[in-house]
């Protein structure tokens, strides 16, 4: 394929090793176009999950049995919890959520159509709706993606010198691996942040944000020193 923006591409951004959804994202090309087959591809996947590492709870709801639930939260299908994760006191996931291993699902957390890697942190009062958070990403208190624009327009992917058209109209956030975001930060309808880049506390990001950065504001987008 032609004129591919290969810092947004799935092969730039994430390691496939570190999800369970290595077989749907290994066929595309670019993150977001996961969104609209993580339903199915959670229920074809929970079907062949063995009884002897994960319990079926409720309809299409698959929890690996080293992973701890808290009585308070709630889980709604079709989801599959990996191993070794907690999913805290009064979690809300409402349906379509791949959550890895080694995972935290903290208290107050909403997840609904995500794929979530290997050692990812959503650990306090979190929304994170139509996104992918790659491995060992973490969000801060009270750090949420939004995913649907204020106008209700197609979102678009943009960086410098590329404006890519998603055709969605809900799409929160890419991150990449090794992510970090700062408490009470919105990441806005559409942001890609690449590999291994901060976020600063009390953010407003939109579009791409380069691989190995520190994001202060729009104007003010460093590279972490190698």
């Amino acid at each position: 394929m032609s004129n591919i923006q290969k810092e947004v591409t799935i092969e730039a951004l994430y390691n496939l090793d570190e999800t369970d959804a290595k077989p749907l994202l290994e066929g595309l090309t670019y993150p977001w176009e996961a969104l609209p087959l993580i339903k199915n591809f959670i229920l074809e996947l929970g079907a062949t999950l063995g009884s002897d590492e994960y319990e079926k709870r409720g309809e299409d709801i698959w929890i690996h049995r080293t992973a701890k639930v808290f009585d308070s939260a709630y889980i709604a299908g079709p989801c599959i919890i990996g191993a070794g994760t907690e999913v805290r006191q009064c979690a809300f996931i409402r349906g379509n959520a791949l959550v890895g291993a080694n995972c935290v699902v903290g208290n107050s957390t909403e997840l609904k159509n995500v794929i979530i890697f290997n050692n990812v942190q959503v650990p306090h009062y979190n929304y994170v709706g139509d996104s992918i958070l790659g491995y060992k990403s973490h969000m801060g208190a009270g750090s949420i993606t939004s995913n649907v624009k204020s106008d209700k327009t197609l979102v678009h992917v943009k960086g410098n010198g590329f404006d890519i058209e998603t055709g969605m109209k809900k799409f929160g956030a890419m991150l990449g691996d090794h992510v970090e975001v700062g408490c009470n930060s919105v990441l806005n309808p559409g942001t890609v942040v690449g590999v291994d880049s901060n976020i600063y506390p009390l953010s407003r990001v939109r579009g791409y944000v380069p691989a190995h950065s520190i994001y202060k504001d729009k104007d003010d987008i460093v590279e972490k020193n190698q």
